[in-house]
């Protein structure tokens, strides 16, 4: 995956409006893409550095990747991902229309082979999309597909909080929009992200759910005690409606139950347990 994504960003579109370079950080001590971002640095017509954080946490990895990054503008994307041949090119020209300190675009599901027909049904791996120009809040943000100007990072020391072992994009946009920038959608620049079998398995789906209801108090330290209430009525509710979804159809039946598992991490979060012991890793990032 990583070579297919060096491959598509070597021959991004700019529209001789800007120069451009590429940072692989690598969360994996081993070092195991070295190869192939070698291999790729001989012939590609594009600067590449290669950097290893070699403590598997998501947040560090990005921090590394900024430090070893230049230029006015960072584009950040998945090592599971690939770009539309335009895509820097239409993050840049939104970033310049709507006067914004970044901009964000959609994130496809693609599949190499056919994956199940309730994984499809149940848009498990769909995210949700906007208006071209919209102006998110930090709720919508992520770092899987953004642009932003070099100059909000002048006063941050860590950019990406390493206490947050998923969620690290959110609390990021959170305390950049509280000081002020501001970021808008950009329904154009697309990216495809490779979703292999092993996401397709339901306990995957299920790890993740937990995982990210854990983190909401993380983001959310000043919420009520109504909030994890809502959570107590939530598992029983979601509970009892699974035998009845069972027989009305599967990716119904798993909808449920990930929302079970995501309430079940919320209140766990909130008592201070983590719910999955050790780094919670699926993917490296570039």
């Amino acid at each position: 995956m990583l070579r297919r994504l060096l491959k598509e960003l070597d021959h991004q579109e700019t529209g001789g409006l800007f120069t451009y370079s590429i940072v692989v950080a690598e969360n994996d001590r081993m070092q195991s893409a070295e190869p192939v971002v070698s291999e790729f640095a001989s012939v590609s017509s594009v600067p590449v550095r290669y950097c290893v954080q070699p403590k598997q946490n998501i947040a560090l990895t990005r921090n590394m990747a900024l430090r070893n990054a230049s230029g006015d503008y960072i584009a950040f994307i998945d090592d599971d991902e690939f770009p539309a041949g335009d895509w820097l090119l239409t993050l840049f020209k939104t970033c310049a229309e709507y006067r914004t300190d970044g901009a964000l675009g959609p994130v496809k599901p693609y599949f190499y082979e056919k994956p199940p027909k309730w994984l499809v049904k149940g848009g498990f791996h769909e995210r949700t999309t906007y208006r071209t120009g919209l102006v998110i809040d930090w709720t919508k943000g992520r770092t899987n597909n953004v642009l932003f100007r070099r100059t909000m990072l002048t006063s941050e020391a860590e950019a990406f909080r390493a206490e947050f072992l998923t969620g690290e994009d959110q609390d990021f946009f959170r305390r950049m929009i509280e000081r002020g920038h501001s970021f808008v959608w950009c329904n154009e620049a697309v990216v495809y992200e490779v979703i292999p079998q092993s996401r397709w398995k339901r306990s995957f789906l299920l790890r993740k759910a937990l995982f990210q209801g854990a983190i909401e108090p993380l983001l959310h330290p000043n919420v009520g005690l109504s909030t994890f209430a809502k959570s107590i009525i939530a598992i029983p509710s979601y509970s009892a409606a699974l035998p009845f979804a069972f027989f009305v159809g599967h990716h119904i039946f798993m909808t449920l139950l990930v929302k079970v598992f995501y309430h079940i991490g919320k209140l766990l979060g909130a008592l201070g347990i983590s719910p999955i012991k050790g780094a919670y890793v699926t993917t490296g990032d570039c």
